[in-house]
């Protein structure tokens, strides 16, 4: 079997592609991988440097929008995985732009070549962010799509398309939907390694608004091994929620990162609300769940093992917030 996964020098794609060929999916254990990533900002060749000299691996530099690079690289894959993504809200506020071009005519783009190509299966991975906010309750897969920022806007685009695709030209491809991710190889913009860092460096937090907007977490191993399981058994045309179950206040999880640094509150800042700062989000999985999914890894373990991580790599994270001008 070979597959294609795109986005994957990122973050979750890269624990995707490392965990694959380590033999961490039953039944994928002689898989052959290509990767295809942009490598903007964000995508990391280091991150997937333990598979490199894999003879199973693969890697092309490339964007999802070059339909004649795809026509050329598809034919033979028989799966495409599609984690390529603009995906950090604050840029998506300050220019919209390339959140729209690769979110959108990107995943078009991608699903128009798997199409043409004879692609066996595709999954689109997505985010719980098309739902917009939630006050009470969780969402299931069936619920309205209410996107507040551009980049969810701009997803939420993307899993359309892959409806469309799906039910117009019968392409086999399934949308998941994922929480807040956390664990090894996160660029250091979002919230979870931003703070270990700055804490590493003795600079302070930025900590939005009253701190009130919940959050549900889910370690990315536990991520990418829901994606499998919709990849082996999710129907065409479905979306698919993958939640944590862990829903933490901004405040609270601050707290707990101050707890595993060793400081106190004077360590946070408080900073202007981001606007249209989505209060709450809460996921209903009992779709994937009743697949056979559950998350393995406790918030505290992972936590504890993600913060650990960030301590043992300042050569991995170091020149990554220097390049991007990240606050701290």
């Amino acid at each position: 079997m070979r597959l294609l996964v795109t986005g994957a020098a990122g973050f979750i794609g890269s624990h995707y592609v490392r965990t694959l060929l380590a033999g961490g999916y039953a039944g994928y254990a002689d898989a052959e991988v290509t990767v295809l990533d942009k490598l903007t900002y964000a995508g990391n060749p280091a991150n997937l440097a333990d598979v490199e000299a894999d003879p199973r691996y693969r890697f092309v530099q490339g964007d999802i929008t070059d339909a004649g690079l795809l026509a050329d690289l598809l034919p033979g894959h028989d799966v495409v995985v599609n984690f390529a993504a603009e995906t950090h809200v604050d840029r998506s506020i300050s220019g919209a732009a390339d959140f729209v071009v690769t979110n959108v005519l990107g995943a078009q783009t991608l699903f128009d070549a798997c199409l043409r190509t004879g692609v066996d299966r595709v999954v689109h991975v997505s985010t719980d962010e098309v739902y917009g906010s939630i006050p009470v309750g969780s969402w299931t897969e069936d619920h309205l799509l209410e996107p507040n920022s551009p980049y969810a806007a701009a997803k939420a685009g993307g899993d359309l398309i892959a409806r469309a695709y799906a039910r117009t030209h019968g392409l086999d491809i399934s949308v998941t939907r994922c929480t807040n991710n956390y664990g090894p190889y996160q660029f250091p913009e979002k919230v979870i390694p931003l703070f270990v860092t700055n804490l590493l460096d003795g600079a302070t937090v930025p900590l939005y608004g009253d701190g009130l907007n919940v959050r549900d977490w889910l370690h990315v191993d536990d991520h990418c091994r829901g994606i499998q399981l919709v990849l082996e058994q999710g129907e065409a045309g479905e979306y698919y929620n993958i939640g944590g179950g862990i829903e933490l206040t901004n405040r609270e999880l601050t707290q707990r990162l101050l707890d595993a640094m060793g400081v106190g509150w004077e360590m946070v800042q408080q900073v202007t609300d981001r606007l249209g700062h989505d209060r709450r989000y809460s996921l209903d999985d009992a779709k994937l769940r009743g697949l056979g999914y559950e998350p393995r890894t406790s918030f505290a373990e992972g936590l504890a093992a993600t913060v650990q991580w960030y301590r043992d790599n300042e050569a991995w994270w170091r020149p990554l917030k220097q390049r991007a001008a990240l606050p701290g």
